[in-house]
């Protein structure tokens, strides 16, 4: 399980992180909310423990802005302001849990556990996917767009419910090759080029609004464009 930590102490990042790596988690730490705002938007973690009070852009800007570029990874908020109306501002900012400070490492790992086992339900749960007007469902592997069905290959489906688990989210060739291809190394192929291509022209071209992109020097996305 991948967590990001975005945390401005050194100390408290420290002690959360090996205390989690100790537990047997990988985890990647941020310092600021505009560095840990960006690795959300391009890693792909299982869940997000964010500070309130960050440098940069502080831990409710951040939940927010990613809410709104629909990523909804679990986010375990840490904060010293522990009121009723604070913990109630993290929440309804969007995160999934509010953890006032300061905090016994085992409270925090039991909330990391119950938002991971809740994220596992809801994957094994979930009988479909939808971004704007495009449709799949999970049972039958079909796919439309606007209600038009959409013909796609074995590998082309996987490709694309990749991109819509992710959706609003970059992602990466080297992630596409991992968890599409089963690669752990780039073989130097196009074959992620053709796919992407052959997608884009079943789900995009007779379309006024186009859904899948390419980021340049990046990946792809599909949904909202990055800012």
């Amino acid at each position: 399980m991948n967590i990001l930590l975005i945390e401005d102490d050194d100390s408290v990042a420290r002690y959360i992180q090996d205390g989690l790596e100790a537990a047997g988690y990988t985890v990647e730490w941020a310092a600021d909310g505009d560095s840990g705002h960006e690795l959300a938007r391009q890693g792909e973690f299982d869940i997000l423990i964010v500070d309130r009070m960050l440098p940069e852009m502080d831990g409710l800007s951040l939940v927010q802005r990613l809410r709104e570029a629909q990523d909804f990874t679990p986010i375990l908020i840490l904060s010293a302001l522990g009121e009723v109306d604070d913990r109630v501002r993290g929440l309804r900012a969007g995160a999934d849990d509010y953890l006032a400070k300061p905090f016994s490492f085992a409270e925090l790992q039991a909330r990391v556990e119950v938002l991971l086992r809740r994220r596992s339900h809801e994957s094994t749960t979930q009988i479909t996917l939808d971004v704007a007007d495009l449709h799949m469902d999970l049972l039958s592997q079909e796919v439309t767009r606007a209600g038009k069905k959409v013909t796609v290959q074995p590998r082309e489906y996987k490709l694309l419910e990749y991109l819509m688990r992710h959706a609003g989210q970059l992602v990466t060739r080297d992630m596409l090759l991992e968890k599409v291809w089963g690669y752990h190394f780039d073989p130097q192929t196009n074959v992620i080029d053709v796919h992407i291509s052959r997608l884009r022209q079943k789900i995009d071209k007779d379309f006024e609004v186009t859904l899948l992109t390419t980021v340049r020097g990046s990946g792809y996305m599909l949904g909202p464009a990055i800012e």
